[in-house]
């Protein structure tokens, strides 16, 4: 069985980098990869198709990594636009659920919609479950939340979803690439892989379940989304994929050269050896901080002066809704974990110097 620790030597991370929760840093055969390509682009050396073989892979690799077909997976280059299909298919008057301190790429393409009477309602992370009830339409939630870190309980908000004939739509931004997921009983499931999938901006995967496909009107629809991409180029007679490709959006080539070979190392890995190395030093991190042991690669913790101190120790994290926010990946090392400890250490003692 392979661990994270047999492929530690792809990374080049410097130490104290603990923000992959805003952006993943990338394995050598990604980094290489796109070295490649960006030179064969400055010479002129090929043509395109050979960075678009790419697009396929990655869309290959996302769909085993969630358990779904190819068939039912589109690309894109952010979660918004992915997002805004769906809610346009929304009838008059739908109601929308959405976690209330849900990242906004999943808040305001519903929003958009309120002049048709379109409602966005919100509840607690602890209450989003008790919400989802008759009445709603429409669940827009994240796997794991990007400003406290929470897990969602996916199949607890499936079984809800359906017992109220509800659609679900998961933001997976801040989980795919680290927590196991199934796209089973979800009808959209997407992600941007900068964070976790650890590429560069400008790659969006997602799973639509058939049944959202039907409901949805392809408003992005181009030259890429065509049945023959080749026969797409040019006229006015439009002939869409006939499965998820019709959503595609003309795909950031160098992008997805990066992309494809990360999502098929992170199967190489495996997800589940993932996790369990990224929330092993999370909650390392927690014991060392006083906490309680959880199930989140993300640490979120109400320590006044941690920015301050973690500067001056040279540690990358970062703040949000006015917590520090720390993220262990991969290349994440227990090393790490004492570096934070040792700059939080020296607050400490100011603090209890204050007393």
């Amino acid at each position: 069985m392979a661990s994270v620790a047999d492929f530690a030597d792809l990374w080049n991370a410097q130490p104290g980098w603990l923000n992959t929760a805003s952006y993943g840093l990338p394995p050598r055969p990604a980094w290489e990869a796109l070295q490649a390509a960006l030179g064969d682009w400055r010479v002129g050396a090929t043509s395109w198709e050979p960075w678009d073989e790419s697009t396929t892979r990655a869309r290959e690799s996302f769909a085993r990594l969630v358990g779904a077909d190819a068939a039912d997976v589109f690309v894109g280059s952010t979660v918004s636009a992915a997002v805004a299909p769906i809610a346009a298919a929304l009838p008059e008057g739908a109601t929308v659920l959405v976690d209330d301190v849900e990242f906004t790429s999943n808040v305001f393409p519903w929003q958009v919609h309120a002049d048709r009477g379109v409602e966005v309602v919100s509840a607690s992370t602890d209450d989003l479950l008790a919400a989802i009830r008759p009445g709603i339409d429409l669940v827009a939630v994240s796997a794991v939340q990007s400003s406290t870190g929470t897990v969602l309980d996916l199949a607890e908000v499936v079984a809800a979803s359906k017992k109220i004939g509800a659609l679900l739509v998961v933001d997976a931004s801040q989980a795919a690439g680290w927590l196991p997921l199934d796209a089973s009983g979800v009808d959209a499931l997407i992600t941007h892989t900068y964070k976790w999938l650890m590429s560069p901006r400008g790659v969006t995967l997602g799973y639509l379940s058939p049944r959202l496909q039907e409901l949805c009107r392809p408003l992005n629809a181009g030259w890429y989304a065509g049945s023959d991409v080749k026969n797409s180029y040019y006229g006015t007679r439009m002939e869409l994929a006939p499965n998820a490709r019709r959503f595609d959006q003309s795909p950031a080539w160098f992008s997805f050269v990066a992309a494809a070979p990360v999502l098929e190392l992170i199967e190489r890995i495996g997800v589940s050896a993932i996790h369990r190395h990224d929330v092993g030093l999370a909650n390392e991190f927690r014991a060392g901080l006083g906490m309680p042991p959880s199930d989140s690669a993300i640490v979120s913790a109400d320590i006044p002066g941690a920015e301050q101190a973690f500067e001056t120790a040279g540690i990358r994290a970062a703040v949000r809704g006015g917590r520090l926010r720390a993220s262990f990946h991969v290349y994440s090392t227990s090393a790490d974990v004492q570096l934070a400890l040792d700059a939080l250490d020296g607050v400490a003692r100011q603090l209890r110097s204050m007393d």
